[in-house]
């Protein structure tokens, strides 16, 4: 039966959610994943919740990255100006492109590059979930890669603000570069509220323009999985549909706070129900076989977008 697995998933990230509630510098994310393995470690999984957590770790986690596209308002986004939109879309295709060649020298398999590559470059965790939809990517990798693209955007999210004030920039010039350059939208959010003033809308606006390039970027990915697939999956996943219609209806239906609000709560849950029931299929061993190559590849994705946003805030300054 799924129901065991589910209830049991649920608990977890309800749970994930409540310590990043009392802590809030803990991404319930990645306390999700951890809550998840010591569970799998305690030796108390019972095997009837394996097929439930299964459904967690894939359907509910394509649930929770369809509901990402109602935090897009396209009108703000456009709002930025063309300039500062191909900074954007640069940002997410160069820095794509910059970690896989880095991957490839540093021999990292290319799938877990990939899971990097747009992790780091477009929307942290939910990219990450996003591209295991298409690409069916082993649990371990999807696993590390969350973790790396906390840990090193919590490193950004700190250390931007300062560079923004060494670097003289003003609010909005430091808010768009905290957008173009921060791997989590939650992340951005605290770098902006560190620089103060108008930094917070610009750089959440900034932000919410690299999460829009996910729906392309997932199309890519299906395509070419078409083409060496057995069974041919769809031509574009109806996750990626779903989270293109959330976001046609951000923009072009007068949607109540109450609904965003409680859409928001429920895309937390789902993303931190799915990490927990991802951790409940991993071993520790599993993850140290992530390596260094792999650290290298995730610090070097995190200087590389770095860069690719500091034009951000010369055009938005």
């Amino acid at each position: 039966m799924l129901r065991t697995g589910l209830l049991l998933a649920a608990a977890g990230g309800l749970a994930a959610l409540g310590v990043h509630a009392l802590v809030p510098v803990l991404s319930p994310t990645l306390v999700a994943i951890v809550l998840g393995i010591v569970v799998a470690g305690s030796g108390r999984l019972a095997p009837s919740a394996r097929p439930g957590l299964r459904v967690a770790s894939r359907q509910v986690l394509r649930v929770g990255v369809a509901l990402l596209g109602l935090q897009l308002l396209l009108p703000e986004i456009v709002a930025l100006g063309w300039p500062l939109l191909v900074v954007i879309a640069a940002v997410v295709l160069l820095g794509i492109a910059g970690t896989l060649a880095l991957g490839r020298l540093l021999g990292v398999p290319p799938e877990r590059s990939l899971l990097v590559a747009c992790g780091f470059s477009i929307c942290g965790a939910a990219a990450v979930a996003a591209v295991e939809g298409v690409r069916e990517s082993k649990d371990e990798d999807v696993a590390a890669v969350v973790s790396l693209v906390v840990v090193f955007g919590s490193v950004v999210m700190l250390a931007l603000p300062l560079g923004a004030v060494a670097l003289g920039f003003d609010p909005v010039a430091a808010g768009a570069w905290s957008g173009a350059s921060i791997h989590e939208v939650g992340q951005v959010v605290v770098a902006g509220g560190l620089v103060g003033g108008a930094a917070l809308q610009v750089a959440v606006a900034v932000k919410l323009g690299r999460v829009l390039m996910l729906a392309p970027v997932l199309a890519v990915l299906s395509l070419r999985s078409r083409r060496t697939a057995a069974v041919r999956p769809p031509l574009v996943p109806g996750f990626v549909l779903a989270f293109v219609a959330c976001a046609a209806s951000r923009t072009l239906l007068p949607l109540p706070d109450v609904v965003l609000d409680l859409a928001g709560w429920v895309q937390a849950g789902a993303l931190a129900m799915a990490m927990f029931a991802l951790g409940c299929g991993l071993e520790v061993a599993a993850l140290r076989r992530t390596g260094a190559p792999v650290l290298v590849l995730a610090g070097g994705a995190t200087l590389l977008v770095a860069l690719l946003g500091l034009p951000a805030a010369f055009v938005a300054g």
